[in-house]
Protein backbone atom coordinates (compact mmCIF):
# COMPACT_ATOMS: atom_id res chain seq x y z
CA UNK A 1 0.00 0.00 0.00
CA UNK A 2 1.63 3.21 -1.13
CA UNK A 3 2.28 5.65 1.51
CA UNK A 4 -0.12 8.72 2.25
CA UNK A 5 0.94 11.97 0.36
CA UNK A 6 1.96 14.61 2.57
CA UNK A 7 -0.48 17.47 2.82
CA UNK A 8 -0.17 20.37 -0.32
CA UNK A 9 -0.48 23.76 0.54
CA UNK A 10 -3.39 24.26 -2.63
CA UNK A 11 -5.32 21.50 -0.18
CA UNK A 12 -5.13 24.00 2.95
CA UNK A 13 -6.57 27.16 0.55
CA UNK A 14 -8.97 25.11 -1.01
CA UNK A 15 -10.44 24.30 2.71
CA UNK A 16 -10.00 27.97 3.95
CA UNK A 17 -13.50 27.80 5.17
CA UNK A 18 -11.98 25.53 7.62
CA UNK A 19 -8.67 26.95 8.31
CA UNK A 20 -10.33 30.57 8.60
CA UNK A 21 -11.15 31.36 11.59
CA UNK A 22 -8.02 28.96 13.47
CA UNK A 23 -5.76 30.79 10.87
CA UNK A 24 -6.83 34.66 11.52
CA UNK A 25 -7.19 34.08 15.32
CA UNK A 26 -3.53 33.22 15.43
CA UNK A 27 -2.61 36.15 13.22
CA UNK A 28 -4.83 38.61 15.43
CA UNK A 29 -3.05 37.05 18.82
CA UNK A 30 0.31 37.67 17.40
CA UNK A 31 -0.07 40.82 16.08
CA UNK A 32 -1.59 42.25 19.16
CA UNK A 33 0.87 40.55 21.95
CA UNK A 34 3.99 41.46 19.26
CA UNK A 35 3.56 45.13 19.33
CA UNK A 36 3.01 44.85 23.30
CA UNK A 37 5.61 42.14 23.57
CA UNK A 38 8.08 44.83 22.71
CA UNK A 39 7.50 46.92 25.66
CA UNK A 40 7.77 43.96 27.62
CA UNK A 41 11.21 43.42 26.35
CA UNK A 42 12.38 46.66 26.53
CA UNK A 43 11.49 46.78 30.09
CA UNK A 44 12.86 43.46 31.08
CA UNK A 45 9.67 42.21 31.91
CA UNK A 46 9.92 38.96 29.82
CA UNK A 47 8.73 36.51 32.53
CA UNK A 48 5.72 38.28 33.37
CA UNK A 49 3.79 37.24 30.35
CA UNK A 50 4.90 33.35 30.76
CA UNK A 51 3.46 33.60 34.22
CA UNK A 52 0.39 35.64 32.84
CA UNK A 53 -0.20 32.82 30.55
CA UNK A 54 -0.08 30.02 33.02
CA UNK A 55 -2.24 32.01 35.51
CA UNK A 56 -4.65 32.18 32.52
CA UNK A 57 -4.16 28.47 32.15
CA UNK A 58 -5.46 27.67 35.71
CA UNK A 59 -8.05 29.92 35.32
CA UNK A 60 -9.70 28.27 32.77
CA UNK A 61 -9.17 24.82 34.19
CA UNK A 62 -10.62 26.38 37.56
CA UNK A 63 -13.61 27.30 35.67
CA UNK A 64 -14.09 23.89 34.21
CA UNK A 65 -13.71 22.17 37.40
CA UNK A 66 -16.14 24.34 39.44
CA UNK A 67 -18.85 23.91 36.39
CA UNK A 68 -18.41 20.11 36.61
CA UNK A 69 -17.84 19.53 40.40
CA UNK A 70 -19.18 22.86 42.01
CA UNK A 71 -22.49 23.15 39.72
CA UNK A 72 -21.50 26.20 38.80
CA UNK A 73 -23.23 27.52 35.40
CA UNK A 74 -21.42 28.17 32.38
CA UNK A 75 -22.59 31.31 31.94
CA UNK A 76 -21.18 32.39 34.99
CA UNK A 77 -17.78 30.42 35.57
CA UNK A 78 -17.50 30.08 31.42
CA UNK A 79 -13.22 29.69 30.60
CA UNK A 80 -13.22 33.05 29.80
CA UNK A 81 -14.43 34.54 33.26
CA UNK A 82 -11.78 31.86 34.81
CA UNK A 83 -9.06 33.02 32.51
CA UNK A 84 -9.31 36.72 33.01
CA UNK A 85 -10.05 36.85 37.15
CA UNK A 86 -7.00 34.40 37.59
CA UNK A 87 -4.49 36.75 35.39
CA UNK A 88 -5.97 39.32 36.76
CA UNK A 89 -5.21 38.52 40.15
CA UNK A 90 -1.84 37.22 39.28
CA UNK A 91 -1.13 40.95 37.61
CA UNK A 92 -2.62 42.79 40.49
CA UNK A 93 0.10 40.32 42.83
CA UNK A 94 2.96 40.54 40.96
CA UNK A 95 2.69 45.00 40.22
CA UNK A 96 1.60 45.50 43.87
CA UNK A 97 4.17 44.92 45.95
CA UNK A 98 5.74 47.68 47.62
CA UNK A 99 9.22 48.64 47.70
CA UNK A 100 9.77 47.17 51.06
CA UNK A 101 8.29 43.77 50.40
CA UNK A 102 10.55 41.05 51.15
CA UNK A 103 9.73 38.97 48.19
CA UNK A 104 11.55 39.71 45.24
CA UNK A 105 9.41 40.54 42.01
CA UNK A 106 11.08 37.62 39.88
CA UNK A 107 10.32 35.61 43.01
CA UNK A 108 6.82 36.17 42.96
CA UNK A 109 6.98 35.88 38.81
CA UNK A 110 8.58 32.29 39.55
CA UNK A 111 5.64 31.70 42.09
CA UNK A 112 2.68 32.25 40.00
CA UNK A 113 4.19 30.62 36.76
CA UNK A 114 4.36 27.55 38.69
CA UNK A 115 1.61 27.46 40.51
CA UNK A 116 -0.43 28.35 37.81
CA UNK A 117 1.50 25.50 35.65
CA UNK A 118 1.44 23.01 38.06
CA UNK A 119 -2.10 23.77 39.59
CA UNK A 120 -3.57 23.42 35.95
CA UNK A 121 -1.90 20.12 35.72
CA UNK A 122 -3.39 18.53 39.19
CA UNK A 123 -6.87 20.19 37.81
CA UNK A 124 -6.45 17.80 35.19
CA UNK A 125 -6.47 14.63 36.65
CA UNK A 126 -10.22 15.88 38.05
CA UNK A 127 -11.45 17.00 34.99
CA UNK A 128 -11.01 14.17 32.61
CA UNK A 129 -13.95 15.53 30.42
CA UNK A 130 -11.94 18.50 29.71
CA UNK A 131 -8.44 16.78 29.29
CA UNK A 132 -8.00 17.65 25.94
CA UNK A 133 -9.02 21.55 26.56
CA UNK A 134 -6.61 21.36 29.21
CA UNK A 135 -3.58 20.25 26.88
CA UNK A 136 -4.43 22.68 24.16
CA UNK A 137 -4.20 25.38 27.23
CA UNK A 138 -1.26 24.01 27.94
CA UNK A 139 1.06 23.31 24.39
CA UNK A 140 -1.42 25.39 21.82
CA UNK A 141 -2.42 21.83 20.17
CA UNK A 142 -5.85 23.45 19.47
CA UNK A 143 -6.79 23.39 15.76
CA UNK A 144 -10.10 25.00 15.47
CA UNK A 145 -11.67 28.44 17.06
CA UNK A 146 -15.16 28.85 17.45
CA UNK A 147 -16.39 31.76 15.60
CA UNK A 148 -17.59 33.30 19.03
CA UNK A 149 -13.89 33.08 20.35
CA UNK A 150 -12.86 34.89 17.27
CA UNK A 151 -15.35 37.45 17.20
CA UNK A 152 -14.38 38.32 21.38
CA UNK A 153 -10.39 38.40 19.77
CA UNK A 154 -11.33 40.55 17.43
CA UNK A 155 -12.90 42.98 19.88
CA UNK A 156 -9.88 43.11 22.45
CA UNK A 157 -7.49 43.49 19.71
CA UNK A 158 -9.56 46.73 18.27
CA UNK A 159 -9.77 48.32 21.72
CA UNK A 160 -6.38 47.50 23.13
CA UNK A 161 -4.46 48.66 19.74
CA UNK A 162 -6.56 51.94 20.16
CA UNK A 163 -5.28 52.11 23.40
CA UNK A 164 -1.57 51.72 22.56
CA UNK A 165 -1.52 53.89 19.55
CA UNK A 166 -3.16 56.75 21.87
CA UNK A 167 -0.26 56.38 24.34
CA UNK A 168 2.59 54.90 21.88
CA UNK A 169 4.99 57.81 22.84
CA UNK A 170 4.13 57.64 26.50
CA UNK A 171 4.47 53.67 26.50
CA UNK A 172 7.75 54.03 24.72
CA UNK A 173 9.38 56.72 26.49
CA UNK A 174 8.50 54.31 30.12
CA UNK A 175 10.05 51.58 28.63
CA UNK A 176 13.48 52.68 27.33
CA UNK A 177 13.85 55.94 29.86
CA UNK A 178 11.30 55.80 33.45
CA UNK A 179 12.97 57.86 35.06
CA UNK A 180 13.51 60.56 32.54
CA UNK A 181 9.70 60.59 31.59
CA UNK A 182 9.12 61.00 35.05
CA UNK A 183 11.00 63.82 35.43
CA UNK A 184 9.41 65.61 32.41
CA UNK A 185 5.79 64.80 34.09
CA UNK A 186 4.53 61.69 31.97
CA UNK A 187 2.49 59.79 34.43
CA UNK A 188 5.16 56.80 34.64
CA UNK A 189 2.75 54.52 37.12
CA UNK A 190 -0.51 55.09 34.58
CA UNK A 191 1.21 54.10 31.56
CA UNK A 192 2.91 51.14 33.75
CA UNK A 193 -0.68 49.75 35.20
CA UNK A 194 -2.00 50.34 31.69
CA UNK A 195 0.93 48.70 30.42
CA UNK A 196 0.81 45.65 32.74
CA UNK A 197 -3.76 45.60 32.09
CA UNK A 198 -3.32 45.56 28.53
CA UNK A 199 -0.90 42.61 28.73
CA UNK A 200 -3.39 40.60 31.47
CA UNK A 201 -5.88 41.39 28.99
CA UNK A 202 -4.51 40.22 26.00
CA UNK A 203 -2.92 37.05 27.28
CA UNK A 204 -5.99 35.92 29.21
CA UNK A 205 -8.28 35.83 26.18
CA UNK A 206 -5.29 34.68 23.93
CA UNK A 207 -3.99 31.82 26.00
CA UNK A 208 -7.62 30.59 26.51
CA UNK A 209 -7.90 30.47 22.53
CA UNK A 210 -4.86 29.01 21.67
CA UNK A 211 -2.77 28.09 24.73
CA UNK A 212 -0.24 29.64 26.88
CA UNK A 213 3.45 28.29 24.86
CA UNK A 214 1.93 30.23 21.24
CA UNK A 215 1.04 32.82 23.99
CA UNK A 216 4.24 33.38 26.00
CA UNK A 217 6.38 32.86 21.94
CA UNK A 218 4.29 35.56 20.56
CA UNK A 219 4.93 38.17 23.32
CA UNK A 220 8.60 37.63 23.06
CA UNK A 221 10.03 36.72 19.84
CA UNK A 222 8.30 38.73 17.37
CA UNK A 223 9.51 41.95 19.56
CA UNK A 224 13.45 40.23 19.89
CA UNK A 225 13.28 40.05 16.29
CA UNK A 226 11.91 43.18 15.71
CA UNK A 227 14.24 45.51 18.40
CA UNK A 228 17.21 43.94 16.27
CA UNK A 229 16.38 45.92 13.35
CA UNK A 230 14.09 48.73 14.21
CA UNK A 231 15.81 52.31 14.54
CA UNK A 232 13.22 53.17 17.17
CA UNK A 233 11.17 51.83 19.71
CA UNK A 234 7.85 52.86 17.98
CA UNK A 235 9.01 51.62 14.60
CA UNK A 236 10.16 48.20 16.28
CA UNK A 237 6.64 47.82 17.91
CA UNK A 238 4.66 48.10 14.52
CA UNK A 239 7.23 45.86 13.20
CA UNK A 240 6.76 42.96 16.12
CA UNK A 241 3.07 43.44 15.15
CA UNK A 242 3.71 42.32 11.51
CA UNK A 243 5.88 39.67 12.52
CA UNK A 244 4.07 38.12 15.27
CA UNK A 245 1.18 37.79 12.43
CA UNK A 246 2.92 36.29 10.18
CA UNK A 247 4.34 33.55 12.67
CA UNK A 248 0.50 33.37 13.77
CA UNK A 249 -0.46 32.52 10.42
CA UNK A 250 2.91 30.95 9.07
CA UNK A 251 3.13 28.83 12.36
CA UNK A 252 -0.42 27.14 11.55
CA UNK A 253 0.18 26.54 8.01
CA UNK A 254 3.12 24.54 8.72
CA UNK A 255 1.34 22.44 11.58
CA UNK A 256 -1.48 21.89 8.13
CA UNK A 257 1.64 21.00 6.06
CA UNK A 258 3.93 19.33 8.63
CA UNK A 259 1.53 17.88 10.75
CA UNK A 260 2.80 19.44 13.88
CA UNK A 261 1.28 20.81 17.12
CA UNK A 262 -0.11 24.42 16.22
CA UNK A 263 1.28 26.50 18.98
CA UNK A 264 4.92 24.31 18.71
CA UNK A 265 4.80 25.20 14.84
CA UNK A 266 3.76 29.00 15.79
CA UNK A 267 6.56 29.13 17.99
CA UNK A 268 9.04 27.91 15.66
CA UNK A 269 8.35 30.12 13.24
CA UNK A 270 8.22 33.01 15.77
CA UNK A 271 11.77 31.61 16.63
CA UNK A 272 13.18 31.54 13.06
CA UNK A 273 12.43 35.45 12.72
CA UNK A 274 14.43 35.79 15.21
CA UNK A 275 17.36 34.24 13.54
CA UNK A 276 16.55 36.02 10.28
CA UNK A 277 17.02 39.26 12.21
CA UNK A 278 19.68 38.35 13.79
CA UNK A 279 21.40 37.85 10.02
CA UNK A 280 19.82 41.12 8.93
CA UNK A 281 21.12 43.08 12.03
CA UNK A 282 24.61 41.82 11.46
CA UNK A 283 24.78 43.17 7.85
CA UNK A 284 23.26 46.48 8.85
CA UNK A 285 25.84 46.26 11.99
CA UNK A 286 28.59 45.95 9.01
CA UNK A 287 27.51 48.50 6.55
CA UNK A 288 27.45 51.07 10.15
CA UNK A 289 30.95 49.96 11.02
CA UNK A 290 31.95 50.40 7.54
CA UNK A 291 30.58 53.81 6.91
CA UNK A 292 31.52 55.30 10.36
CA UNK A 293 35.12 54.08 9.33
CA UNK A 294 34.00 56.40 6.29
CA UNK A 295 33.57 59.52 8.19
CA UNK A 296 32.53 60.81 11.84
CA UNK A 297 29.66 59.52 12.20
CA UNK A 298 26.67 61.28 13.06
CA UNK A 299 23.38 60.56 14.40
CA UNK A 300 19.78 61.06 12.44
CA UNK A 301 17.53 59.67 10.71
CA UNK A 302 18.27 55.66 9.26
CA UNK A 303 21.67 56.01 11.17
CA UNK A 304 20.76 52.46 12.88
CA UNK A 305 20.43 53.65 16.67
CA UNK A 306 16.96 53.82 18.32
CA UNK A 307 15.94 56.94 18.64
CA UNK A 308 14.54 58.81 22.31
CA UNK A 309 12.48 61.80 22.77
CA UNK A 310 14.05 63.55 25.71
CA UNK A 311 12.92 67.04 26.63
CA UNK A 312 12.88 69.10 23.50
CA UNK A 313 15.06 67.13 21.50
CA UNK A 314 16.13 63.46 20.14
CA UNK A 315 18.81 61.21 21.90
CA UNK A 316 20.06 58.29 20.36
CA UNK A 317 20.79 55.07 22.26
CA UNK A 318 24.59 53.61 21.19
CA UNK A 319 26.42 51.55 23.38
CA UNK A 320 24.01 51.84 26.77
CA UNK A 321 24.22 55.55 26.69
CA UNK A 322 22.20 58.67 25.04
CA UNK A 323 23.97 60.46 22.49
CA UNK A 324 22.94 63.74 21.09
CA UNK A 325 23.98 65.17 18.16
CA UNK A 326 24.09 69.09 18.57
CA UNK A 327 24.06 71.87 15.69
CA UNK A 328 27.50 71.93 16.01
CA UNK A 329 27.88 68.09 14.41
CA UNK A 330 29.42 67.53 17.70
CA UNK A 331 28.08 64.30 19.52
CA UNK A 332 27.13 64.73 23.80
CA UNK A 333 27.50 62.16 25.94
CA UNK A 334 23.55 62.56 28.09
CA UNK A 335 24.35 59.53 30.09
CA UNK A 336 22.37 56.41 30.61
CA UNK A 337 18.77 58.24 30.61
CA UNK A 338 18.89 58.04 34.95
CA UNK A 339 20.64 61.38 35.61
CA UNK A 340 23.79 60.45 36.74
CA UNK A 341 25.53 59.61 33.57
CA UNK A 342 27.54 56.69 35.08
CA UNK A 343 27.11 52.86 35.79
CA UNK A 344 23.65 51.69 34.32
CA UNK A 345 23.99 50.18 30.82
CA UNK A 346 20.55 50.24 28.03
CA UNK A 347 21.69 47.45 26.50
Amino acid sequence: MPPEAAPQIGQFFDAWDLFRDPAMAGVLAGALLGFLGVFVVARRMVFLSAALSQAAGLGVALAFWAQIHLGFSSTWMSPTVGSTLATGLAALGLVGGTRGARWRPDGRLGWVYLMGAAGTLALGTRIVQEVQDIESILFGSAVAVAPADLQQLIGVTGGLFAVQVVGLRGFCQVAVDEDGARVRGLPTRLLGLLLVASLALAVSVTTRILGALPVFAFTVLPAMAALRVAPNLATAAWLAAILGGAAGFLGYLAAFLYTLPVGAAQALVAGAEVLLAALVGLGLDAWHTRAVHRHAHIHGPGCGHLVVQHGDHMDYLHNGHLDHQGDDGQTDDHGDGHGDGHGHRHD
